[in-house]
């Protein structure tokens, strides 16, 4: 399938109401008037002692609470345990792994035979090892992955991040040697994008200059590279509107060899599709919004909004195919695969060599079927058998066989590596061992209705002997964007920092998600964003109303658009709730499109400087709604200095606004990391514990499980 690293996520704030008397405000007076404005200089002098004071506060107080040590020192074992999965690659006749533990913690890119592999016991040998790299160049380099030329795959493109941002430096990497090519490709540190076209011939987008850059901060231009030439000087021979959110590459192998994607993403969810034929760029004339993915030699698409063609209209929602070349041609022959139910929707796509595998949710509950094309009867499937209350992923494929990787996990069951064999036939490969006592919970599913009436789906993991009189500490989870669906997945450190001692866990699957199709998602975009922290808050309230638990005892967490989410939830309903981690947030919604990769979210959000669209996102902005004279939950604001998708001035500036209004927090702000928790298993452990030791501290003593 097409793999692309595209960006998508999101980050809030709020902003000082008294800045703006609840009327739009031009961007520039904003900057006239926000006293915080200089917290959104990254790496500067003023903006780095204020953080590492307020790292300096919150790491005296947390750490000091007696459930701090334990809890580190748990999720470290847990993050470098040998016992966990390695995730396979498929590169030729090697599976390959990344790893990281304790010795390594940056970790190591390695290979293994499929037979060691599939022995349980295999003995890997080290293709690069990132730490040693970081410590000979005194770089504190992210391993993000590599790219590799087809169908041979052994010169490939290795993309190495400083401290874990979203921009990488690429390399040329020689997977038979195990070294860097000697004069090899090299593309300097920016938010690239990469594509070989033969071994002497790349296709690049790279932010070589101001000028050809995207507001977004993604390169608008496509360059053909050839060996031997300078960068600076490759030709370009494609290119964006500097309003479009980017120029990105992909490779997708077809039943004619490797074809070469050129797309231009005119927002981050419209995209125009190219081919490479030879010097020329073929259109794909497809719905913008449409997914490509590809089987042998037909053209895969699963629909975002209906689309009328030969006549006939495909649903949106639904998953289509037609022959690539009889498209090209002008041919329209269009089939369905599959039209997915009222509660169900695609989740992925993936294929073989003779295979459609599709992941479906149905319930907020995951399925795996694996489709083929019979030349009579059409499109036929079977279903992957898996266990219920949980989700299936789709693992490692290739398009030169039809042997598959996929896994299993629920909340509370370890995640499971199955291996689908050629024959059909299904076996296990590896379990991971449980990281948390599950024996005495339970997870149910349950509906809130919100305030339109919309039935609203949650998941709760809690003690089987739980008493329903509100005095349970419960944490209720949620994102709500993107068309991004939140679904069960194994708790692992969560669960034996939080679960395992009588914690209840809450996963609330709001609009704005993916969990029900398109529609689901498209019902809290732009002006209609409130339906999203509606539902949030009537899942809250539902949790409250059946005793689960009350407010003294709930928490709320976020990250990225999901730290937007309780950002505004909290300032809306700061009574229901005692304890809020928001996590690498957007939060000044007035300013989002002017940082980094912001101005790629207009087509979530809207667009802050047209006043009749500012009207309806001032309304939740977080930092434009804290009030001086609200008492807040005390709320736990974390992000990294190198998220450079999610500018850490959101976090910032919002823990600053709130301490100048006299409100209590805990900010912390890891060095690295990028739009995570952290690079390397200490720096993510410690991240980690200091959220739960936040939330034993605010929600009260747990209860362990009998």
């Amino acid at each position: 399938m097409l793999r692309l690293r595209m960006v998508r996520s999101l980050l809030f704030l709020c902003l000082l109401p008294a800045l703006y008397s609840g009327l739009p405000t031009p961007a520039g007076a904003q900057e006239a008037t926000d006293p915080f404005l200089w917290l959104e200089d990254v790496e500067g002098s003023r903006a780095m002692e204020w953080v590492l004071a307020r790292n300096a506060e919150t790491r005296a107080a947390l750490k000091a609470l007696p459930d701090y040590e334990r809890m580190y020192r748990n999720t470290l074992d847990l993050l470098t345990s040998g016992d966990r999965i390695a995730y396979p690659t498929m590169r030729g006749e090697w599976i390959y792994n990344f790893w990281t533990d304790a010795e390594r913690p940056r970790g190591v890119y390695r290979r293994t035979s499929w037979d060691a592999y599939l022995s349980g016991n295999p003995t890997w040998e080290t293709v690069l090892d990132v730490d040693a790299l970081a410590e000979a160049e005194g770089q504190p380099w992210a391993f993000h992955g590599l790219n590799c030329l087809l169908p041979e795959e052994r010169l490939c493109l290795v993309s190495l991040s400083p401290g874990g941002s979203d921009a990488d430096e690429v390399r040329e990497f020689d997977l038979e040697r195990k070294a860097f090519v000697p004069g090899g490709f090299h593309v300097p540190v920016s938010k690239n994008s990469v594509a070989w076209v033969d071994e002497n011939t790349l296709l690049v987008s790279h932010n070589l200059d101001e000028a050809r850059n995207t507001t977004s901060g993604y390169s608008a231009a496509v360059r053909r590279w050839t060996r031997g030439t300078p960068l600076e000087q490759a030709p370009v021979i494609a290119e964006a509107n500097r309003d479009d959110m980017a120029m990105w590459l992909g490779t997708q192998e077809t039943a004619d060899g490797a074809r070469v994607m050129v797309m231009r993403f005119i927002t981050i969810f419209d995209t125009e599709y190219r081919i490479l034929d030879g010097e020329r760029l073929v259109p794909i004339d497809i719905p913008s919004d449409a997914q490509l993915s590809m089987v042998g030699d037909r053209m895969v698409l699963h629909l975002i909004s209906d689309w009328t063609v030969g006549g006939e209209t495909f649903a949106a929602g639904s998953v289509v195919s037609t022959g690539l070349g009889d498209y090209l041609a002008g041919r329209r022959n269009i089939e369905t695969v599959v039209v997915p139910g009222a509660r169900s929707t695609i989740n992925g796509v993936a294929a073989t060599r003779d295979y459609l595998l599709i992941n479906e949710l149905t319930e907020v509950q995951g399925h795996l079927f694996r489709y083929w094309r019979d030349a009579s009867q059409g499109w036929l499937k079977e279903e992957i058998p898996a266990p219920p209350m949980g989700s299936v992923g789709i693992g490692a494929t290739s398009v030169h066989h039809n042997r598959f990787f996929f896994t299993y996990s629920s909340f509370i069951q370890p995640s499971t590596l199955y291996l689908a064999e050629e024959d059909g036939s299904v076996r296990t490969v590896k379990s991971l061992p449980a990281q948390f006592d599950a024996a005495g919970l339970i997870v149910e599913q349950f509906q809130a209705v919100s305030k339109d009436g919309t039935r609203v789906p949650y998941f709760v993991v809690h003690p089987r002997d739980m008493v329903l009189d509100g005095t349970n500490p419960t944490l209720q989870y949620g994102y709500g964007g993107f068309q991004i669906s939140s679904t069960p997945s194994y708790l692992g450190a969560q669960g034996k920092g939080w679960v395992e001692n009588g914690g209840v866990y809450v996963l609330a699957n709001i609009r704005g998600g993916g969990e029900f199709g398109p529609d689901w998602w498209k019902a809290a975009l732009k002006e209609n964003r409130q339906r999203a922290y509606d539902d949030f808050i009537a899942v809250s309230e539902d949790l409250i109303a059946r005793k689960i638990t009350s407010p003294e005892h709930l928490g709320i967490m976020g990250g990225s658009n999901g730290g937007l989410l309780v950002g505004a939830t909290m300032t809306q309903r700061p009574d229901l709730y005692n304890a809020v981690v928001i996590q690498v947030p957007l939060l000044d919604m007035r300013r989002y499109h002017t940082l980094l990769a912001g101005a790629s979210w207009m087509a979530e959000y809207g667009d802050p400087d047209k006043p009749e669209e500012w009207e309806y996102i001032r309304k939740y902005s977080p930092y434009q709604n804290m009030k001086a004279d609200v008492h807040y939950p005390k709320p736990f604001i974390f992000t990294t200095t190198r998220d450079d998708r999610v500018h850490p001035g959101h976090a910032r500036k919002m823990a600053a606004l709130m301490l100048s209004q006299g409100h209590d927090l805990y900010y912390f702000e890891n060095v690295e990391g990028g739009h995570g928790a952290g690079v390397t298993p200490e720096q993510q452990a410690e991240s980690l514990a200091l959220w739960l030791a936040y939330l034993h501290q605010q929600l009260g003593p747990t209860r362990p499980v009998s």
